[in-house]
């Protein structure tokens, strides 16, 4: 099982972006993590990073023959981004998108996901925790497709 965790705008700074909200693990420590963890459930995982809306919908395009599944925080994208909600639909892939913070419990503007009901599910707050999550739950949702 293939899984590709697509990070958005600004995740690049994570570590020194407002710790307050974010966490001081910078996006480096959060793969670690997340490859350690896959290990343990026997899933391969690669990482993608921009800043770019048009390089990350071409990276969902790419991602259909070559991934099983999607674990996306979209960042600032996720209030914005038909464009990468629409990818998600069209190559039909299972996705979970994630969050840091809490979205809900923030500004008015945040609490809007273009991009979660593309999404088989949405999981925000956690902090890094939260990428664990979204690994968790598309692997037992692959899973369970197998059944």
């Amino acid at each position: 099982m293939k899984i590709l965790f697509l990070n958005g705008p600004n995740l690049n700074l994570l570590g020194t972006r407002e710790p307050d909200k974010y966490g001081n693990q910078t996006l480096k420590d959060i793969e670690e993590y997340i490859k350690k963890e896959a290990e343990l459930l026997n899933v391969e995982v690669n990482f993608y990073q921009s800043n770019i809306e048009g390089e990350l919908v071409d990276k969902i395009q790419s991602a259909k023959n070559e991934y099983d599944g999607l674990v996306i925080n979209p960042a600032a994208y996720t209030h914005t981004s038909v464009a990468i909600r629409d990818a998600i639909l069209a190559v039909n892939m299972p996705a979970v998108e994630i969050h840091l913070s809490n979205i809900h419990k923030r500004e008015e503007f945040r609490k809007i996901s273009l991009t979660a009901p593309a999404c088989i599910g949405q999981i925000t707050g956690f902090g890094a925790n939260s990428y664990k999550l979204g690994l968790i739950a598309i692997t037992d949702y692959l899973k369970s497709l197998q059944n």
